[in-house]
């Protein structure tokens, strides 16, 4: 099909071509319009979907600031129930305030990364220290954690410390 220009079917309403000739013209120019519009339309579509995704990441990750700096809070305190002794009063009101804590911190999302001596190394979600010698743990699995990783909403906020098990 002849693609007609604006001149084309300017020339055609003015009477310059035949009836037949001024309705093919006509019909080549709907046809551009059509085009276009489904053209706009997608790109509007596409455009429309894309704000909704940013929408929704934004939404996801708003928070994911605040998160971050609590996570030496975390720290802190499980390091102090760690030195706590067990029977002192103070412990159980720590051990309460950091169950609430998580529980805020989880209902936003954040997922705690606590890998157990034995698990398998996820390079995805843990970092690598050192290496020790495997000794009774698989090779390649992890053997000690220094610190616990988290993730918000499935995207890796800090990665767990780990010491991984030497393969031979």
């Amino acid at each position: 099909m002849i693609q007609e220009t604006p001149q084309d079917t300017d020339a055609a309403l003015d009477g310059e071509l035949s009836p037949q000739d001024q309705i093919e013209a006509l019909k080549a120019e709907l046809e551009q319009l059509r085009a276009e519009q489904l053209r706009e339309r997608a790109d509007l579509d596409n455009q429309r979907k894309r704000l909704a995704r940013d929408v929704e990441q934004a939404r996801k990750f708003a928070n994911e600031r605040l998160l971050s700096e609590l996570l030496p809070l975390f720290d802190s305190m499980e390091a102090g129930l760690a030195a706590a002794e067990k029977a002192d009063p103070l412990r159980e009101g720590m051990e309460l305030t950091l169950r609430q804590l998580h529980r805020i911190a989880e209902a936003n999302g954040l997922v705690e990364v606590a890998p157990q001596p034995g698990d398998t190394f996820d390079p995805e979600r843990h970092q690598a220290m050192s290496m020790v010698d495997p000794g009774a743990l698989p090779p390649g699995s992890v053997a000690q954690v220094f610190q616990k990783g988290y993730v918000l909403n499935e995207r890796l906020l800090r990665p767990a410390l780990v010491v991984v098990a030497r393969h031979d």
